[in-house]
C-alpha cells in the first residue's frame, strides 16, 4: 500500500479541512500470518516507534476495525512500514501509516467496509498519537484531493471539488513539533471576531476551490486561530512565508502541526520558484531542510506493485 502524505488546517481550516500530496507518503506491506497475532516490523524511517501493537498508529487503528467487522479472524497480520514521511514533521506520518493499515487489512478481509468508513478507524490511531481523534490527515490521505470535516459527531466527511492546476510547495524545517505540545499552545476560547473571520475564510476556501477562482483561495488563507501561536514554534516562518509571497504564492500557513510550511500556486513554474526560496531561507541560516512540490492527489492511499 502507499498512504499519501497531507496537508492539514489549509490555514484557516483547524482539524477540518486537509489534502493529499503526490509521491510523498509511507509504503507498507500486510500479510495474513496463521497465528492470530499483529506483529509490527519497522522498516526505513521507523527509527524509535514502538512495535507492540497496543502502543503503535498501525495496532490501534486496526484494533478499532477489527472490532467493528465484528466476526472471529483465525489468522493475525504482519505489517512491514517504510515511512517517508518523518513523524513530528506536520505532514501526517502517523495518518499515513493509520490509513496505509486500515486499508491494507480492509483488502484482506475482502473490503466489508467503504475507504470513507475506514476513516474512523484510522482517526482511532491519530487518538494514540495525539490524544485527539482528529480526521484533517486520515481523511485525505485515504480519500485523496480536497477534504472537509463537516462534523465529528456524527463524522460527516466532504469531498471537495479543487482545481486541478493547483501546486503546492512545503518546506519541513529538520526539528521536531509533536501534534500534542502544539495543541497545548492553542487557546481555549477565541474572540468572537476571530472565529467570524476564521468562519469566513473557510467557507471563502472551499467556494475559491470549487469555482477555480484563484484570487479567492488566496484571500481565503489566513488563519487567526492557530497560525499566531505555533508560528512562533518555528524558526524562520515569518521569513519562510514573506519569501513565498514574493514569488507567487497564492498564500500559505504552517502545514498541519508544524514544523513544515505550505504555500499554494497555480502553476509549476511558480512552485518551483517558491520551493528555492524556502530552500533559500533556511540554508542561509545554516538551518537544514527538506522541501517537496506536489500537486494534489486525487487517489489517496492505494494498492501499488
Amino acid at each position: 500500500m502507499f498512504a499519501p502524505a497531507t496537508v492539514a488546517n489549509v490555514a484557516c481550516g483547524y482539524d477540518v479541512m486537509g489534502f493529499a500530496m503526490r509521491d510523498i507518503g509511507d509504503t507498507m506491506t500486510i500479510k495474513k500470518i496463521p497465528s492470530k497475532k499483529w506483529v509490527i516490523e519497522n522498516g526505513r524511517g521507523c527509527e524509535g516507534l514502538p512495535i507492540d501493537p497496543k502502543k503503535n498508529v498501525i495496532g490501534v487503528a486496526v484494533q478499532a476495525l477489527v472490532e467493528a467487522y465484528g466476526e472471529e479472524i483465525d489468522f493475525g497480520f504482519k505489517f512491514h512500514t517504510s515511512k517517508n514521511i518523518k513523524p513530528g514533521s506536520g505532514l501526517g506520518s502517523s495518518a499515513s501509516s493509520s490509513s496505509a493499515a486500515v486499508f491494507g487489512v480492509n483488502k484482506l478481509l475482502g473490503s466489508p467496509f467503504s475507504k470513507k468508513e475506514l476513516v474512523a478507524f484510522a482517526m482511532e490511531g491519530e487518538r494514540a498519537a495525539s490524544g485527539i481523534a482528529h480526521a484533517d490527515n486520515v481523511a485525505p490521505s485515504l480519500l485523496g484531493g480536497f477534504t472537509l470535516i463537516r462534523s465529528y459527531d456524527p463524522l460527516d466527511v466532504i469531498e471537495l471539488k479543487y482545481p486541478d492546476m493547483l501546486y503546492a510547495s512545503v518546506v519541513h524545517p529538520q526539528i521536531e513539533v509533536k501534534t500534542s505540545d502544539s495543541k497545548k499552545i492553542l487557546k481555549k476560547q477565541i474572540a468572537l471576531k476571530d472565529a467570524i473571520t476564521q468562519w469566513g475564510n473557510v467557507g471563502g476556501l472551499v467556494s475559491g476551490l470549487a469555482a477555480q477562482d484563484y484570487e479567492l483561495i488566496g484571500r481565503s488563507l489566513q488563519d487567526v486561530v492557530a497560525e499566531p501561536a505555533r508560528s512562533m514554534l518555528i524558526p524562520l516562518f515569518k521569513e519562510a512565508k514573506e519569501a513565498a509571497m514574493k514569488e507567487g504564492a497564492l498564500g500559505g500557513s504552517i502545514s498541519g502541526s508544524g514544523p513544515s510550511i505550505f504555500a499554494l500556486s497555480f502553476s509549476r513554474k511558480i512552485a518551483e520558484g517558491i520551493a528555492i526560496a524556502f530552500n533559500n531561507v533556511y540554508a542561509s541560516n545554516g538551518i537544514l531542510a527538506n522541501v517537496y512540490i506536489s500537486q494534489v492527489n486525487s487517489d489517496g492511499t492505494e494498492l501499488i506493485s
